[in-house]
This record gives structure tokens, C-alpha cells and sequence, in this order.
């Protein structure tokens, strides 16, 4: 069961532009694809995966930035 949950966050002015051109130039893209694909790479290479839970919690990760990537647009 896939949930979806909504995160408002501030992020400074010149990733928001840099956000904005690449979202311009990658229409395939929207706002909340790239949030999902950066935070769960982020999470992947930061994370342990050395406990059971933080091994499954690593697979979860993996699974949620490889569908982000190769998501086909609708």
C-alpha cells in the first residue's frame, strides 16, 4: 500500500530556481518526482541497512527512487 504524504519545506533561492529550470526543461518532471527521487537517494546513501529494520527500510528506499526514475509519464 503506497501512501503519499504532503512535506512543506523552505529551500533556498537558488535551488529553487535551479528547480524551476530544470522542471522548464524536463517536462516529464514535476515538483514532487524530484523531491521523492532526491530524498530517497539521499536516504540510501546515508543509510545503514545493518539492522533488520534498517534493512528493510533501505529496500523501501531503493524501491521508491527506482520507480521515481523510471516512472513513464501519464
Amino acid at each position: 500500500m503506497n501512501a503519499t504524504i504532503s512535506i512543506l519545506a523552505e529551500i533556498p533561492e537558488e535551488l529553487h530556481e535551479s528547480l524551476k529550470s530544470y522542471l522548464e526543461n524536463h517536462p516529464s518532471w514535476d515538483q514532487d518526482r524530484v523531491f521523492a527521487a532526491a530524498l530517497s537517494l539521499f536516504l540510501l546513501q546515508n543509510g545503514g541497512g545493518k539492522t533488520p529494520e534498517s534493512s528493510q527500510s533501505y529496500r523501501a528506499c531503493a524501491r521508491v527512487y527506482l520507480e521515481t526514475l523510471f516512472q513513464h509519464p501519464v
